[in-house]
């Protein structure tokens, strides 16, 4: 039986990452792998079916590999193109001018540094695990302008291997206002042709094959750059792993910034990338000591999922989200 307790989140207090799973299936066949001050992994065998990673020498927290129970991996961390992408991660990209997605290639490190600290992991014999921790931007050799907290509630995988995240986020400026903006997209001055993109991002693995994407209205159209951008309260990214059909989907919820959110997507070579990019559009600004909340649910399925099974899927996060 599934068990996943809800979390409630307000702005402000002390600021935590938490996961709670609970795994529904026979015990004998899960176990937890911790590696403490690095990681923590949900195993079926010798399968890794999740693993969250937040070592000291990692940039972000991010979570790789995302993968089936069969086995099948979603993900890909620190492909060659991009050693910056992570898996399942959150970045932004530039927080009052200074960049937080990517190294600087002076110093190998972006400008603005995520940090956190404080990390707490408890694991039941429930399936049930917790990981707090706390998150801290600033620039480099600066105080911090802006603080998150993060919640991540993790469902029992079901009779198919699959299962979702559901993360919330609330980020809070400091002392002073925090701009949070992307590199211009197409049709603004200097807008590039892969500008756009910031915020939850997944980086799919490499052995996707016959790649393809729908929204809730339906498949869409990645264009001559072999890029999406349009708004839809939810995006299915499907393929082929193994000669068989896989997916992930992203929700975003309906009290989000911006909804229904901008999506930032590339169908590439070898690219295969999407993102619920909240600020696409326009650059958005937190006033002092004010907060912004983003809530989004991440579905790693098999089969692919056509407009009506996503805006099922939606409907279900919407409603007990709200």
């Amino acid at each position: 039986m599934q068990n996943v307790r809800a979390l409630r989140l307000t702005a402000g207090g002390t600021l935590a990452l938490v996961i709670l799973v609970s795994v529904g299936t026979a015990a004998e066949d899960w176990t937890w792998d911790e590696q403490p001050g690095k990681s923590l992994a949900l195993r079926r065998g010798e399968t890794v079916v999740w693993q969250f990673n937040f070592g000291s020498d990692e940039p972000k927290p991010f979570f790789h590999p995302v993968a089936l129970a069969d086995g099948r991996v979603v993900t890909w961390n620190r492909p060659p193109d991009h050693v910056w992408h992570h898996g399942l991660w959150f970045s932004w990209k530039y927080v009052n001018g200074l960049n937080y997605w990517e190294p600087d290639r002076a110093t190998g490190k972006p400008r603005g540094s995520t940090e956190w600290g404080n990390v707490t992991l408890t694991t039941n014999d429930d399936r049930t695990a917790r990981i707090a921790m706390d998150l801290t931007y600033r620039p480099r050799d600066g105080n911090p302008v802006m603080t998150e907290k993060r919640v991540v509630e993790i469902s029992a995988p079901d009779a198919d291997g699959g299962y979702f995240f559901d993360w919330i986020s609330t980020f809070t400026a400091g002392e002073q206002d925090v701009v949070l903006d992307r590199t211009p997209p197409p049709g603004e001055p200097g807008g590039k042709a892969w500008g756009g993109y910031a915020g939850l991002s997944l980086r799919l693995s490499k052995e996707f094959a016959s790649r393809a994407a729908h929204s809730t209205e339906g498949p869409i159209d990645y264009g001559k750059h072999n890029r999406f951008r349009g708004k839809s309260p939810a995006l299915d990214y499907h393929g082929l792993i193994g000669g068989k059909p896989i997916g992930v989907a992203v929700c975003d919820h309906p009290g989000n910034l911006n909804h229904p959110t901008p999506w930032y997507s590339i169908r590439g070579n070898p690219m295969s990338f999407f993102s619920p990019a909240v600020i696409c559009y326009e650059p958005h600004t937190i006033k002092a000591g004010k907060s912004l909340t983003l809530r989004y649910r991440v579905i790693v399925h098999r089969d692919r999922w056509d407009a009506p099974r996503l805006k099922k899927a939606y409907a279900e996060f919407a409603r007990e989200g709200s």
